[in-house]
């Protein structure tokens, strides 16, 4: 028995070895060694037929350009067949640097099966020999990126714009779309970025020849350090269409459409530091040219009225960046936390508008209030130098507020002494001898103490059974049905019972009351209608006949009623059986 289980065994280990040594999976690549600016392509083949998902190896250090392109080819000579199908990428480096791709997989007959890493060697750019047919070179004569910048050397803190514009000779090539696979990086600088909502194309020279262009992004930028920053390039994907020099049947010329990758390059900005002479101490980095205002918008304050003080910077510069003086308040005069808020607009050639705080300040007691001059200053672009603006002081004055504890500033008299002749009035007593009371009780661990500590527990069952008798309440469908008949019948006789005794008004009163009952239920007018009609309608909404006969009776109870001695008895009994009847047929209806 072993000795079969044995050979069974071997021609299943020699079926692996046999397929092992006909399957190849292998990767292929059109150079190892290239510069950063060249591209490679790079080959996944298997050679059996049946070869299933195909995952590609992680290109973490390159670009996709292309791919995957898949190929199949078959073939039979002299009775040996072949066969090969491939996934080809192009992709080009992203750095310089010695690489290794690791392994693409796919699925053959249940098993996974991986090629082998192949290691890249990417050197610095190289020259690339310029043919005047390669479409690459066609669309890197006449295709240009450029990153326009409005200044080159400003100084810190002052705005500067960087616009990218995407220039074209559309008479050699045609663009179809764009895609940004890399965006400008600003280290060193304050950024905003201003929306292009649309990218229009526009007439315009490069290098003295014509070409259309369009603006793809706006950038302002306020430099934060001196010194040379560096503006990492952007870089787009484009879809280019290259004519090839015919045309189709209809006249159009035919094009060679590639994806072309384009980049603006590094660029340098050399920043200039703010001189350190005549430098204020006070200078907190505002760069540009300002107003600066500090109002009150009232300085006579009624009673527990308050005051709103506004410091205000407007003008053009870094606004966003400013940092506002704090105004100080006396004594007396309580300060709260400000409200900042900015009304700027975001230009290329900078930031315009104003910031401010405005503070609530409220006095405490009777009297004048002086708030201290404030300075701001700034580094004028004007005028390459250091100003100071220096505000007024502000006094707020408030002589209807309490007057301080201990003080009276309106009238001061001296003191005399007073004559005790038992008849006028005396010197308030400053000092007294009181003792408590002997059999006083703390509130403290006192019974009611107890009791308010235990009412919140206590509450708590409490809470349970009214939640408790509610849901039951709820849920009793046949209740609540009653109770709203009863509600309905209540709301309808009500003018009929406060007639009883009266017996025109209270037949008059009930009668009209089933007439508005039924004008509810049916939505119908029942003045002009028989009671032959109200019983159909009843009959209709499928109430029982006993109950549409009930309800009749009382109809005909008032006609009769109104012609013949009534006693209060009966009346009253008249109402009950109304009510009745009322509360049946609205269970009914």
């Amino acid at each position: 028995m072993l000795s079969k289980l044995n050979i069974v065994l071997f021609i299943i280990g020699l079926n692996q070895i046999m397929l092992a040594q006909d399957l190849s999976f292998k990767t292929s690549v059109s150079k190892d060694r290239l510069g950063v600016n060249e591209r490679l392509r790079i080959t996944f083949t298997i050679n059996k037929q049946g070869g299933d998902n195909f995952t590609p190896p992680d290109f973490k250090n390159f670009r996709v350009l292309a791919g995957p392109m898949q190929g199949t080819s078959f073939s039979d000579f002299n009775g040996k067949k072949t066969f090969e199908q491939s996934y080809t990428y192009t992709i080009e480096p992203k750095k310089q640097g010695v690489f290794t791709i690791p392994s693409a997989s796919i699925t053959y007959e249940g098993n996974v099966i991986k090629t082998n890493t192949v290691k890249i060697t990417v050197t610095k750019a190289v020259e690339i020999p310029k043919d005047p047919n390669d479409p690459n070179y066609i669309a890197s004569q006449n295709i240009h990126l450029v990153a326009e910048l409005s200044n080159t050397n400003p100084y810190v803190g002052e705005s500067i714009s960087v616009v990218y514009k995407l220039y074209v000779d559309v008479t050699k090539v045609r663009v179809n779309h764009t895609r940004e696979i890399e965006p400008p990086t600003f280290s060193g600088f304050w950024n905003q970025e201003i929306e292009v909502k649309q990218w229009d194309a526009q007439e315009g020279t490069f290098q003295g020849k014509p070409h259309k262009y369009a603006v793809m992004k706006k950038v302002v930028l306020i430099p934060q350090k001196a010194g040379k920053l560096t503006i990492n390039p952007m870089e787009l994907e484009l879809s280019v269409g290259i004519p090839i020099g015919r045309r189709d049947l209809r006249g159009f010329m035919i094009n060679n459409t590639i994806n072309y990758n384009i980049s603006t390059g590094q660029r340098t900005i050399d920043v200039k530091p703010l001189p350190e002479k005549n430098k204020p101490i006070d200078f907190t980095g505002a760069v540009g040219d300002f107003d600066f205002k500090v109002t009150a918008n009232k300085t006579e304050l009624a009673a527990n009225e308050s005051a709103q003080i506004k410091v205000e910077v407007s003008g053009k510069g870094n606004l966003k960046l400013i940092t506002l003086p704090e105004i100080v308040t006396p004594e007396g005069l309580e300060k709260f936390n400000p409200e900042h808020k900015e009304q700027i607009n975001t230009y290329l050639s900078g930031f315009r508008g104003s910031v401010y705080d405005e503070y609530t300040v409220v006095p405490q007691y009777r009297g004048k209030y002086k708030i201290p001059p404030l300075s701001f200053t700034y580094f004028s672009l004007k005028n390459n130098s250091y100003k100071t603006i220096t505000t007024n002081p502000i006094v707020i004055n408030a002589p209807f507020a309490k007057p301080q504890r201990g003080i009276d500033n309106t009238n001061v008299v001296a003191k005399q002494d007073v004559i005790d002749n038992a008849k006028d009035i005396r010197y308030i007593a400053t000092t007294a001898n009181l003792t408590l009371p002997d059999n006083r009780t703390d509130f403290f661990k006192s019974t009611v103490f107890y009791t308010l500590l235990a009412l919140p527990v206590l509450a708590i069952p409490l809470g349970m059974f009214i939640g408790f008798k509610k849901r039951q309440r709820d849920e009793d469908v046949v209740g609540n049905k009653r109770r709203k008949a009863d509600r309905m019948a209540k709301k309808y006789l009500f003018e009929a019972k406060k007639q009883l005794g009266n017996k025109e008004a209270f037949y008059e009163a009930l009668e009209k009351a089933l007439h508005n009952y039924l004008k509810a239920k049916l939505n119908v007018t029942t003045t002009d209608i028989s009671k032959e009609r109200i019983r159909e309608l009843l009959t209709a909404r499928k109430v029982k006949s006993e109950t549409t006969d009930a309800f009749l009776e009382v109809f005909k109870h008032c006609e009769y009623a109104r012609y013949t001695p009534t006693t209060q008895v009966e009346m009253q009994a008249e109402y009950e059986r109304a009510k009745a009847v009322i509360v049946k047929m609205d269970k009914e209806l």
